[in-house]
């Protein structure tokens, strides 16, 4: 039974954020549950079997004494920290290390190149750097503006070593004061298209992301969540650490490859109560022996990153009893829509706005569309979990927002429907809907049939300009088992689509894929498929053009 919400509509009815006018996470989250309790924070695994655990009180001692080493160091208020670890618990601590006294920190993942860190540094000013000993090298020669250097594992050429500086540091640092307004956290976009975007948060959001820990994943003390997202996706921040924590919930917290039988074993052994994963995971996971597993201490299933395929999310429910609460949020707001414990799961639905949320489909001139019109999916403003803003870009910044008749609204750049019960319904990115003689296709319906066939395992739709239609939907596919993709199999998987969504919608054309481009976080790159056909195109323009000239 969810313990936080029995009646969505009467939650949202009354809710209020009572966002404090201060807001220090490390003392206002982490300080005071070590005080009420002392439950525990953290519990961490690796693939060679290693194991530790921390008490909020653990968590408290330690980002203190990492706090005063940055400081010692030159950090203070509003410098900006690049933490860059995988999976450890030494990334817990530095953030809230550096939350304690002001800093804004940068969580990023281990498989940024060298000019990824690069253009982070210079466009964020990073003045101190967290990274593992092995990773050191990659900032050779970027850190002169940089004066606070530490490295997990050891020492480097530049760096301390990140278990003498805490040694080596007071037990205890005065707590920067922090407004809400102030800024806390920055997230770099994966840069799909173009350089990375910076997304600034304030404190504000750090408190208010809590919300959807309490409504959607329906944490409290004693609840283990694991979520297997890495630490520099924004999704870590709520679903790992300001989320879980701000309810008093412990984290699980895995540092080794994905393996879909492993997981299973983990949420036995480790009596996980809710499971965060990709619709890409619990694709994978949702084939194996669930049955010989004990998972009945897991509550909650849940989703979000990507579309959830209703065909996973049916198997899951069937094989576990659980059904998988999918969400949606953006980097730039994180969780917005839910999918409710208390509420009816729709497959295939975004979810109900998040209480505190005005979220509705508008049109181009900031005007509510009405149930089942498609239209942008957009959120109302002020609310405290927006971003303050596009790092060093306010055209980007303005660029987001558009004036309607009953105020202002943050344009998230996905498309969208409402029913008439307020669900909602993802149809594709702006650019990602596909044109086709006159209709407008989104490709993750299209997508979500094409994952029914049993002989694909992975695929991605874009729409492929074409001189008599304006473009015709495509399909990219990995298929399973080094199957080969021939004319019959294209016409079964076609028929196939035709017989699970409109007709129009199949794809007329159809190409096998070793794999699929994606971005650091795991998401589908279609961009990259449609660059990949332009440039097919232009080169066979080319090759027209000199067989016209000869």
């Amino acid at each position: 039974m969810p313990r936080n919400m029995q009646d969505y509509e009467a939650t949202r009815g009354s809710f209020s954020w009572k966002v404090p006018e201060r807001f220090n996470f490390a003392t206002d989250v982490v300080d005071r549950f070590a005080g009420e309790g002392d439950g525990m924070a953290l519990i961490w695994a690796n693939a060679e079997g290693e194991e530790r655990s921390f008490r909020f009180s653990d968590i408290s001692a330690a980002s203190r004494r990492a706090a005063a080493a940055l400081a010692a160091r030159g950090i203070g208020k509003g410098d900006v920290v690049l933490i860059m670890t995988p999976r450890i618990p030494e990334w817990q601590i530095a953030m809230v290390a550096c939350l304690r006294i002001g800093a804004v920190a940068i969580p990023c993942i281990e498989m940024l190149t060298a000019k990824d860190l690069a253009f982070r540094i210079d466009h964020a000013g990073v003045k101190g750097v967290i990274c593992r000993l092995s990773h050191a090298a990659k900032f050779d020669g970027l850190l002169s503006a940089a004066p606070a250097r530490l490295s997990i594992g050891g020492a480097a050429p530049g760096f301390d070593d990140w278990d003498t500086a805490l040694a080596n540091a007071p037990a205890d640092i005065a707590p920067a004061e922090v407004m809400a307004d102030d800024p806390a956290v920055l997230y770099y976009t994966s840069g799909s298209t173009g350089m990375p975007k910076g997304v600034l948060h304030a404190a504000r959001g750090l408190y208010a992301w809590r919300g959807s820990a309490e409504f959607w994943l329906d944490l409290g003390p004693g609840d283990i969540i694991w979520c297997t997202a890495d630490v520099g996706w924004s999704k870590a921040g709520t679903s790992i650490l300001f989320g879980p924590w701000s309810m008093g919930a412990c984290s699980f917290f895995f540092d080794g490859p994905f393996d879909p039988a492993e997981r299973l074993r983990l949420l036995a052994k480790y009596r996980v109560t809710v499971y965060c994963a990709p619709g890409t995971e619990l694709f994978r996971v949702v084939d194996e022996e669930i049955a010989a597993h004990d998972l009945t201490s897991l509550r909650h299933t849940v989703s979000s990153g990507e579309t959830l395929n209703p065909v996973v999310a049916d198997r899951w429910r069937q094989r576990t009893g659980i059904p998988i609460l999918e969400a949606y949020g953006q980097t730039e707001t994180l969780m917005t829509l839910l999918n409710y414990p208390c509420k009816e799961v729709r497959d295939g639905s975004m979810g109900l706005p998040m209480p505190g949320l005005d979220l509705d489909v508008i049109d181009d001139d900031g005007l509510r569309l009405p149930a089942c019109a498609e239209g942008e999916i957009a959120i109302r403003l002020p609310v405290p979990q927006m971003m303050l803003g596009y790092l060093h870009d306010d055209e980007r910044t303005r660029a987001a927002i558009v004036e309607g008749p009953d105020g202002r609204w943050f344009l998230t750049g996905d498309r969208g429907e409402r029913d008439a019960d307020g669900y909602f319904y993802y149809r594709g990115r702006r650019d990602d809907v596909i044109s086709s003689s006159g209709y407008r296709i989104g490709p993750t319906e299209v997508e979500n049939a094409l994952l029914d066939h049993p002989a694909i395992l992975e695929c991605a739709v874009i729409g492929k300009p074409d001189q008599h239609r304006g473009e015709i939907v495509k399909a990219f596919v990995v298929l399973r088992d080094a199957r080969e993709l021939t004319e019959q199999l294209v016409g079964e998987i076609q028929e196939h689509v035709k017989a699970s969504t409109a007709p129009y919608k199949y794809p007329r054309e159809i190409e096998a894929v070793p794999e699929l481009p994606k971005t650091q976080t795991g998401k589908i790159q279609r961009k990259a498929l449609r660059d990949l056909e332009k440039s097919r195109n232009s080169e066979l323009q080319i090759q027209v053009s000199k067989a016209n000239a000869s």
